[in-house]
């Protein structure tokens, strides 16, 4: 099928690369002519696992190109996506001026024959309406007549650092629309994920495809990422309950995770979750619902937890080490999770804020930014980028376990114990195994857990006991 993918950040890069390595023919549409200029020389603007390779080999058999002209791409595509982003604004409602200016576009160059409009952005409810009066806006002021189009709802659900396995490998693909038509042509696009070819395991049952009006599409994006957020700030909750009563938040992470009413995701306790889509969607639920006069204060609990767990990082470093003015505080990861470049809202910042603010000096380290070819990160001036884990260890007062990258879990913790003023580990992630840490030299501090060890510093004049 003849595609076009409009915008190419995660989603809509994620999309058209795969959807071309599965054999339809894809046109990728971004107005950045420098970032088109990348991609047609076989480079990613994306740091994503996987995606050069099926990106390249899709370019190299035909199926893939890009371009910024936008009349080019609706020429092309029998199928057009729009893939921008909806960053959210300061009262917490999504920025929809990329929706309605490609969705304008469209309208000013449609033509030839029938085109499904498929809203891949994640959008407010009704947004699905509202994209098709502004394409017939931009078709009626060119007084032409057009095949037709319909708009349908197929939001993503692609985690950051998997991307590529969850489009190959879904767990639902969900439709949204009142054309069945429109729906017919889209289930033909899917077939063959829908079937299995491309997944890990081709032997499972076809992949669920639900079919729904346009709205309950557009609903079922955020209720699901809300929903997970919320299960998130839940754990974290009970973790902060299991520090006074002295309870281990991953002991009862596992108990309550094998009820299969519950499950085991999304489970684990820590400095709480960050990146481009939970912050967003659970905001702009919770202002999609006082637009219809409803207060969501369930979601708001979600948000407020989640914020408070980044100060509770805080907390127990000054619990441990007192004062943390004039100490030196490592941070391992920067990135909000493992295998990605994002740190858009990141844990990882505002805790280079607040240490800052309280007068400690903030060292960083991360995987990703480690690599020669890495772009440089955005960071603030206050903190100081390290090349090495050995480089960020030297002179430490504290390292702070902030994204679960796996290689954290193989450092030789005994010898960065040695290069440490005080040897003490908080771990925001309850992710390494406390003797292990104990084993090695460090004072561990998980997040709901109980402290192992003691503390081997002139600064703390007396050792906490081993708990």
């Amino acid at each position: 099928m003849q595609v076009c993918v409009i915008g190419t950040g995660y989603v809509g890069l994620v999309t058209g690369v795969c959807l071309a390595h599965v054999g339809h023919d894809v046109v990728c549409v971004d107005k950045d002519e420098t970032k088109v200029a990348l991609m047609q020389s076989g480079q990613s603007p994306i740091y994503e696992p996987g995606l050069s390779e099926l990106m390249k080999s899709s370019m190299q058999s035909g199926k893939l190109s890009f371009t910024s002209n936008l009349a080019d791409g609706v020429a092309h595509g029998e199928i057009l996506f729009i893939a921008v982003g909806t960053p959210a604004l300061p009262s917490g409602e999504s920025d929809t001026r990329y929706v309605e200016a490609v969705a304008r576009g469209i309208g000013e160059h449609l033509n030839g024959g029938y085109k499904v409009i498929v809203n891949k952005s994640t959008v407010p409810v009704g947004s699905g309406d509202w994209v098709h009066r502004i394409v017939m806006d931009g078709v009626a002021e060119r007084q032409e007549l057009i095949a037709g189009f319909d708009v349908v709802s197929n939001p993503e659900f692609l985690r950051e650092g998997s991307a590529v396995y969850d489009t190959f490998n879904p767990d639902r693909i969900v439709l949204g629309s009142h054309s069945d038509r429109a729906i017919a042509l889209m289930q033909q696009l899917y077939e063959p994920i829908v079937n299995r070819q491309f997944a890990a395991d081709p032997t499972l049952p076809p992949v669920p495809v639900v079919i729904t009006d346009l709205a309950s599409a557009e609903m079922i994006k955020y209720a699901a990422n809300s929903f997970l957020a919320t299960k998130i700030s839940f754990i974290n909750e009970i973790a902060n309950i299991c520090d006074r009563v002295g309870a281990d938040v991953t002991q009862v992470a596992t108990g309550i995770g094998l009820d299969s009413r519950i499950g085991n995701k999304f489970l684990q306790a820590g400095i709480g979750w960050g990146g481009s889509c939970f912050p967003k969607d659970v905001s702009a639920l919770v202002h999609i619902a006082e637009d219809y006069g409803y207060d969501a204060s369930l979601l708001k609990a979600t948000v407020s937890t989640n914020r408070q767990q980044r100060w509770l990082a805080i907390e127990k470093l000054q619990q441990v080490l007192k004062i943390l003015k004039g100490k030196t505080i490592g941070l391992l990861g920067l990135t909000f999770k493992p295998d990605t470049d994002d740190l858009r809202d990141a844990p990882a910042l505002d805790l280079i804020e607040q240490l800052h603010r309280l007068g400690a000096k903030v060292k960083a380290y991360d995987p990703f930014y480690a690599k020669a070819d890495a772009p440089v990160p955005v960071l603030p001036q206050t903190a100081c980028l390290t090349p090495t884990v050995e480089a960020l260890a030297a002179g430490c007062d504290a390292l702070v376990l902030v994204t679960d990258w796996p290689q954290f879990r193989q450092l030789d913790y005994a010898q960065l114990a040695q290069q440490m003023v005080t040897p003490i580990l908080l771990d925001g992630r309850n992710c390494l195994d406390p003797q292990l840490l104990v084993d090695a030299g460090f004072y561990y501090v998980g997040m709901g857990r109980p402290n192992f060890g003691y503390v081997r510093s002139s600064q703390v004049p007396s050792p906490l006991p081993l708990a």
